[in-house]
């Protein structure tokens, strides 16, 4: 009887031993659990989001962040049920997504990029010498983007420019290598761009202003063939040292690279005089969604690190400027020199890019 009694005593003590453990664990959970939430991301922004000191800054403030990468425009084709946000390159597809998922507005911008053309030193001069670009330093200067349209119109090839032949690697047509406008957010862009500056300043709001320059946007992509679906694909095949001599790119993808201390030979960032910002705009699908968004935009030290990943805070130019000013020599920090191009509304945009891609 007494060994009946010792073995039941013993059974409850070693469930109010377990009974504790568990409750303390539960107490240590509640101050260091992290709210997990899931987003769909544009590609450029998967290096930031997978640094460990974001990682490490978000788990401070009480985040653990799943992402996925597609390209921007493409989101919208996506099914975004259980995702607590999306955060594409720009406004336009943004504002898409707002609508088709009930996102309230404002929706948070934290950081942007402008777009840059990438090219090296022999490059930029040959295009300085015929007129269609300007140079301000030995790794920067200004595209002259009516100019290069003009160019680009009259199908000029590269043999057809002064001082090309020195350089086997300028051949064929001049072109400018951009993703597909169709799905990807910068390939969208560099046509809203280049429409606007095409039309006389005008931006494209109506079929008939699709169409006045449809012929040149269609040659200003089919003349690249096959088309990346990412920026950061085309970027690093530039930093290989493969592919087309003009690469269209986001300024932060140079600005990170610089910060990590790489770099590319004779590297020269020329950045069109008339460009689209890339505003990375994230569209809440969730409470959680939205207060990531607004602690991306709002937290000083997330804020520091989307810097050292090359993007312009929001509304904080100096941020940006103190943590690049090593590298003037090839980012233009002021844009002196840069306007920006208003964007069409996305479905004038869509239409733009669909027939680009013919």
């Amino acid at each position: 009887m007494r060994r009946i009694v010792a073995i039941v005593l013993a059974v409850f003590l070693i469930g109010g031993v377990a009974a504790a453990v568990v409750a303390g664990r539960e107490e240590q959970d509640k101050g260091t659990a992290t709210k997990t939430v899931l987003g769909m991301i544009g590609s450029e922004k998967a290096e930031f989001f997978a640094d460990p000191d974001v990682v490490n800054a978000l788990a401070a403030k009480g985040y653990t962040v799943e992402t996925e990468a597609s390209g921007s425009w493409a989101m919208e084709d996506l099914d975004l049920k259980g995702y607590d946000f999306a955060f594409p390159g720009s406004q336009a597809p943004a504002e898409e997504l707002a609508e088709k998922y009930g996102a309230r507005q404002p929706l948070p911008r934290p950081f942007y990029s402008p777009l840059v053309v990438v090219t090296h030193r022999s490059t930029a001069e040959v295009l300085a010498d015929n007129g269609l670009a300007t140079l301000r330093t030995k790794g920067n200067g200004i595209l002259k983007m009516s100019s290069y349209l003009k160019a680009a119109d009259r199908d000029t090839r590269w043999q057809q420019l002064r001082g090309a032949d020195k350089y086997g690697e300028l051949t064929g047509t001049l072109f400018i290598s951009t993703t597909d406008p169709t799905s990807s957010n910068s390939g969208a862009l560099y046509l809203a761009a280049a429409s606007y500056v095409a039309d006389g300043g005008r931006v494209a709001d109506s079929t008939e202003a699709v169409a006045r320059t449809a012929p040149l946007m269609h040659k200003l992509v089919g003349v690249q063939g096959a088309q990346q679906s990412s920026s950061d694909a085309s970027f690093r095949d530039f930093v290989s040292g493969v592919g087309n001599p003009l690469v269209l790119v986001y300024e932060s993808q140079v600005a990170s690279l610089l910060a990590q201390g790489q770099g590319v030979d004779d590297l020269t960032v020329l950045y069109p005089d008339t460009t689209a910002n890339s505003d990375h705009t994230v569209v809440p699908l969730t409470e959680e969604g939205r207060a990531l968004g607004e602690l991306l935009s709002k937290d000083k030290e997330l804020r520091k690190l989307a810097v050292r990943h090359g993007f312009r805070p929001q509304g904080a130019a100096v941020e940006f400027t103190a943590a690049t000013a090593a590298h003037t020599t090839y980012l233009n920090q002021k844009l002196t020199g840069v306007r920006q191009a208003p964007v069409p509304a996305s479905k004038v945009l869509h239409e733009m890019a669909r027939q680009a891609r013919g």
